[in-house]
């Protein structure tokens, strides 16, 4: 954010701290509920609140019951290691097929170029629930509702749009130059897609991957129409679990789950700064 400059006029200081007043009231409220969640994970009684001894700081209101819980319980465990199958075959199939999709759709001469493009990322702008049971009642008529592949594809169809629009951005600022040289060297295109290309778009198409893993792995409504309790993922057993028997092991649960989303994000943050660098951008 920029300093502000020394001849400011008097409303613009106004504006100048009241956008910084803003931003931190903005991140207090979307901050604050984690903040929450992760000291109650560790509470030592089986409530939601925050005991006497949690307040006073007292070791004997800790405890890691609640993780053993998680870690320990068949009934987390399972959902737990359904999302770890589910997840990293449905990025795969987003990834593949996403920057597929982003190259081809980034040469001009592609017809159609808007509306195919619209359609591939409809799935970011239509409403969950409306996609949930479209794909219930597709996948009904050809014998995928209640499957795993039905879930995986499924979750792929819900990552694509973000590889689509990671590599699109990744290569606004990839030079054609270098694929016309490498075919005029006698490289074949998927070699010169390999050699010269995949490197240079590799940020963008690891963040695509990255946010297309933490769909699939967060992702419960579409998984509650299209799976069964073969498929049950660890979101799904928290839904579940708030409705039917109230546990701070779904505390544990959702500490699990934004550590994994943190670490992501950081990840993410990371390749987008060599991405800029690789494109001659300033990382800031």
């Amino acid at each position: 954010m920029a300093a502000l400059p020394p001849y400011a006029s008097t409303g613009q200081k106004i504006w100048h701290y009241a956008y910084r007043a803003i931003c931190a009231a903005i991140f207090f409220f979307l901050i604050a509920p984690i903040l929450v969640i992760i000291p109650l994970s560790f509470n030592a009684e089986n409530f939601f609140t925050f005991t006497p001894e949690m307040l006073r700081l007292d070791p004997e209101g800790y405890s890691l019951k609640h993780y053993r819980d998680f870690f320990g319980n068949p009934d987390w465990q399972v959902p737990l290691w359904n999302s770890l199958k589910i997840a990293p075959v449905a990025t795969f199939l987003s990834v593949a097929l996403g920057t597929l999709a982003a190259i081809g759709l980034s040469q001009p001469h592609v017809p159609f170029r808007r509306a195919i493009m619209a359609t591939l990322i409809s799935p970011m702008i239509v409403p969950l629930i409306i996609s949930a049971a479209g794909m219930y009642f597709f996948y009904s008529r050809i014998g995928l509702q209640g499957t795993y592949w039905g879930v995986v594809l499924a979750h792929a169809a819900l990552g694509i749009p973000f590889v689509i629009i990671t590599v699109t951005a990744t290569l606004v600022g990839f030079d054609r130059s270098l694929t016309r040289a490498a075919a005029n060297l006698g490289a074949g295109p998927v070699r010169t897609f390999f050699k010269v290309q995949m490197p240079l778009i590799l940020p963008g198409v690891v963040s695509g991957g990255l946010f297309a893993f933490i769909t699939s792995f967060d992702e419960v409504v579409v998984v509650l129409f299209v799976g069964s309790a073969g498929q049950k993922t660890l979101p799904w057993q928290m839904f579940t679990g708030l409705r039917e028997q109230i546990s701070p092991t779904i505390l544990a649960a959702a500490t699990v789950l934004i550590s994994i989303s943190v670490v992501l994000l950081v990840t993410l943050e990371v390749l987008r700064r060599r991405s800029e660098r690789l494109r001659g951008m300033s990382p800031g």
